[in-house]
């Protein structure tokens, strides 16, 4: 079976309001992916679009964008595990061309989430978990990992400042982020007083919605090899889904999600964590990274506190991990999160993280989750 690369990248820049359409977003990204490439959009074999349902009119959203970016008649399909789509895209992109249906895909993520009210996106989110016995009740993303958060506390005595520092170190590198939607330094004491919203998790401790798009370009290693300078293999693959519900969770200091999809791909790139040199991680609170930080095998359970702290986890630490800001700071644009988490991987892989390169890496690891904590997917990345 071929291997399988990615061989462009490309995303728009993060905003609370685009102003475009959809199929502008999505061209934007698709174009920087295309840039450098000995290839046109007639050899591309078919194109996945990713997204969460309801944020806007369109439906079956494949076909427009197809048409727009000038890829049909090729085959275009929709996939969507809600904040996790773009990697489950990726997922299914592997998977085509390992089975040789087809030699390069276009995986395409997009949201475009300023057409809502913030109460409406509340809402919608929420109707990601079970229509029937939860979100009734009021849980929300915020409400889910405020749980996370204080199970973490619970059991292992981990502080509010603590979690802090993780926004305190995303919004330093989100400042040098030019398609960040939040480039403003923040201090420790500007987390801890802003207000609360799901206690203990305040306001600077959560992403925002934003409009975005983001592109990755896959292709079998015959043609990686021929059209692209730099082409970062696909070596390690993990995927996991938990219980829809909170209450059937078996554990809430961590995701059991990430910690089989992290497995899965440990295994499939014949290595652990300790060969990771540069990760991006679902920070969507500062809870999640925290939690991923054990998840992922960076910490053992309740030691992720010690690496914020030591800073282990800024591009010059020993586990540099979202120094290109995080969603924390760079904002959630559902569909398209994952893609912009490739890239940023991508980047550092071929040493073009001009913002913050970490110094020789080689092996970069994606952690991308869907809703509060119902899917995971792993990719593991080498030069």
């Amino acid at each position: 079976m071929q291997d399988v690369a990615i061989i462009g990248v490309g995303q728009t820049a993060f905003s609370r309001k685009c102003g475009v359409s959809v199929r502008e977003l999505c061209f934007d990204a698709f174009k920087e992916a295309m840039e450098g490439l000995d290839i046109t959009t007639d050899d591309i074999d078919a194109s996945i679009t990713c997204s969460a349902p309801e944020y806007d009119k369109q439906r079956t959203p494949s076909g427009l964008i197809s048409e727009y970016l000038e890829l049909t008649p090729k085959p275009a399909f929709y996939v969507e595990t809600v904040c996790s789509s773009s990697t489950t895209g990726l997922r299914v992109a592997w998977s085509m061309i390992k089975a040789g249906l087809h030699k390069v895909v276009a995986v395409i993520g997009f949201q475009k989430m300023s057409e809502l009210t913030s109460r409406e996106v509340a809402e919608r989110m929420g109707r990601g978990a079970d229509i029937i016995w939860e979100s009734p009740f009021g849980i929300t993303m915020p409400s889910g990992y405020g749980m996370y958060a204080r199970a973490h506390m619970a059991t292992y005595g981990t502080t509010e400042e603590q979690l802090a520092r993780i926004r305190v170190k995303n919004s330093h590198y989100g400042s040098l982020n030019p398609k960040a939607t939040y480039r403003k330094a923040l201090s420790l004491e500007d987390v801890l007083a802003s207000d609360p919203v799901a206690q203990p998790l305040k306001v600077f401790d959560c992403c925002a919605n934003a409009d975005g798009a983001s592109c990755i370009i896959m292709a079998s290693g015959d043609v990686a090899k021929s059209v692209s300078k730099i082409p970062v293999w696909i070596i390690g693959l993990g995927a996991a889904t938990d219980t829809m519900t909170m209450s059937g969770r078996k554990t809430l200091t961590g995701l059991r999600c990430s910690q089989e999809a992290a497995r899965q791909a440990y295994e499939m790139a014949g290595m652990g964590p300790q060969d990771i040199d540069v990760a991006e991680v679902h920070d969507c609170f500062t809870i999640a990274e925290m939690m991923a930080y054990e998840d992922l095998g960076f910490a053992k359970a309740g030691e992720g506190p010690r690496l914020i702290e030591e800073k282990q986890t800024y591009a010059d630490g020993k586990m540099p991990i979202n120094v290109d800001g995080g969603l924390l700071s760079k904002g959630h644009p559902i569909g398209a999160t994952g893609g912009s988490q490739i890239r940023t991987i991508v980047r550092q892989l071929r040493e073009e993280a001009t913002e913050a390169q970490v110094k020789d890496a080689e092996v970069g690891l994606v952690h991308n989750i869907g809703g509060v904590g119902q899917y995971g997917n792993v990719t593991i990345l080498r030069r």
